[in-house]
């Protein structure tokens, strides 16, 4: 929208998350692995260095380690999932509509255009969002938007797409839901490494985000400064399915995880960011912020390595590693409501936010705040 000669673009006014209930703590999962793996690796010592130098900490897991020492069936998994999902999207939601640190009134549920609920790791129909509007007094009219399968890429791709719905309706507030339980995926007689490795990195989460049009009043915020999304950019390597992603069997969801994402990031993403910047003359050297998915150690030093970036600019995305682990889709949403929390960030910051998903692809935003 041009007001006075300006363009005024959507912004992201909140951030909500909830974290499930179990918290457990990386030395504890290396024990779980040796007890689930031991048999099947002679160099199983050597393989759970990863427990130890991933620098992750602590995570959370909706059930607690000793229920994923027994086999469970997909069914049984996939109904977890639906009732969690529920239950931890609620309170999600109202975390992001009412923090009293970042919002001056409470928005009510009936102001809410659209829902763009974004995950991978269960499978309901009705989807999540429409059992969630069971449970809080959204309007009836409210769209729903439910996206399935952007893995790691989804939560900057659902604010991609709320930024294109806020364009167009810009008197809009409209809801990014992420909803990522990884943990109930595990397979105990999946004795790959790529399970191994899963094992190490992912974790649950769930975050909510507020996207507001230009013509929403953002006074109600409690922040100085808001981060506006100028532009985005989805972008898919052809032919690259086996990067990452899941293979369906009878037993549910199996992860497929190559060894080769930290080596493509550094030789594919760094031409695809210049070209984006490149659109509002800007280079990488104008970006203040890097709002990085973590998807693990190696990925952002890869990051590191193939943008230029300081170990600075990707702290708080490795705090995020190191506190919750790989959450798929919801871990840039957890980033980025560090960096509005933060009292580093200033009006006129640029920053880039970027994740990676199956495809194999990557979703990038340019934001400012302002």
């Amino acid at each position: 929208m041009l007001t006075n000669g300006v363009y005024q673009l959507p912004s992201v006014l909140s951030i909500g998350v909830c974290n499930p209930e179990y918290v457990v703590f990386q030395e504890d999962t290396g024990q779980f692995a040796r007890e689930v793996f031991g048999e099947s690796f002679p160099d199983i010592d050597r393989l759970l260095n990863v427990f130890g130098n991933g620098q992750i900490n602590k995570r959370y897991f909706t059930a607690s380690l000793d229920w994923f020492k027994e086999n469970h069936s997909f069914e049984e998994k996939n109904q977890l999932y639906i009732k969690h999902a529920v239950s931890y999207g609620v309170k999600a939601i109202q975390s992001c509509l009412s923090d009293p640190t970042l919002l001056k009134v409470n928005i009510h549920y009936e102001e809410i255009d659209a829902i763009f609920f974004i995950s991978s790791t269960g499978i309901s129909t009705p989807s999540i969002d429409a059992k969630i509007m069971n449970l809080l007094p959204f309007s009836p009219h409210t769209k729903r938007i439910p996206i399935w399968g952007l893995g790691c890429a989804g939560g900057a791709s659902g604010l991609s797409r709320a930024f294109d719905y806020c364009k167009a309706y810009p008197n809009a507030k409209v809801l990014v839901l992420t909803i990522e339980l990884c943990s109930l995926t595990f397979q105990k007689q999946d004795q790959s490494k790529s399970n191994l490795i899963g094992t190490s990195l992912f974790a649950d989460g769930v975050a909510c985000a507020c996207v507001i049009g230009d013509k929403v009043d953002s006074s109600i915020s409690h922040l100085k400064t808001l981060p506006t999304i100028l532009d985005t950019l989805s972008t898919l390597m052809p032919h690259s399915e086996e990067v990452m992603g899941w293979d369906f069997k009878n037993t549910g969801l199996h992860v497929i995880f190559s060894k080769d994402i930290p080596t493509i990031i550094e030789s594919w993403l760094k031409d695809n960011v210049i070209l984006f910047l490149k659109r509002h003359q800007l280079s990488l050297h104008d970006i203040v912020h890097f709002i990085a998915h973590p998807g693990g150690k190696k990925v952002i030093q890869a990051y590191e390595k193939a943008l230029g970036f300081s170990k600075e600019m990707t702290s708080h995305s490795l705090e995020v590693l190191k506190n919750h682990g790989n959450m798929s889709s919801a871990t840039v949403l957890y980033v980025l409501a560090r960096f509005m929390k933060s009292p580093n960030v200033t009006r006129g910051d640029y920053g880039l936010a970027a994740a990676l998903g199956p495809g194999f692809s990557s979703e990038l935003l340019l934001l400012k705040w302002g």
